[in-house]
């Protein structure tokens, strides 16, 4: 079974990006996945420093997080754009997972062998599609496997009723074409 942690890389409860995260999630346990969506609001973190790290180490959420990253062999980004790339609570929470927590760890170790989907919604025309091209690009250069297929929602501020639901039956299909080719591709090299 694919162990499947969705990431997504917004704090704002109200987040169109939180929204098609759990549409993420349960499209991954409706095909068979086991799923861990994360609440970002559970790992605050600072900004990376490498003196804070040298002072005191992984802080707690760090350490929390990578593990979940550990426990998982796959993961769907779902990623916001910010000023044409990926927001700073993305790439904080993927350079905090990055660090080792001990001289014999290897090197990228929560990342190494990963499989990924990157997912993306916006007000804009292009729906944060800008931001998923630093996203792959980041992930591919520490070692993981990003499927071709990705989807970015575009004026997703009207796409979702009051309840959260997503209600673009074609941005549904294209959300769980991501899902189960991140779980197909994860399950073939598990």
């Amino acid at each position: 079974m694919t162990k499947l942690l969705i990431l997504p890389g917004s704090a704002r409860r109200d987040s169109v990006n939180r929204k098609l995260a759990g549409l993420a999630a349960q499209l991954a346990a409706e095909a068979g996945a086991e799923v861990d969506l994360i609440d970002p609001a559970d790992y605050e973190l600072p900004i990376f420093n490498g003196d804070l790290e040298d002072a005191e180490g992984l802080p707690d959420a760090a350490k929390r997080l990578k593990a979940k990253f550990l426990a998982a062999n796959a993961v769907v980004f779902v990623s916001p754009e910010y000023n044409s790339s990926v927001t700073p609570l993305m790439k904080n929470f993927i350079d905090w997972v990055s660090r080792q927590e001990t001289d014999d760890e290897p090197s990228l170790a929560a990342y190494r062998g990963k499989v990924a989907g990157l997912l993306s919604a916006s007000p804009g025309a292009l729906g944060g599609l800008r931001g998923l091209v630093h996203l792959r690009s980041i992930l591919g250069n520490i070692g993981v496997l990003v499927v071709p297929k990705q989807f970015a929602l575009s004026g997703a501020y009207g796409k979702f009723d009051e309840g959260g639901k997503l209600t673009d039956e074609s941005a549904v299909k294209s959300v769980k074409g991501v899902v189960e080719e991140v779980i197909s591709v994860a399950g073939k090299l598990g």
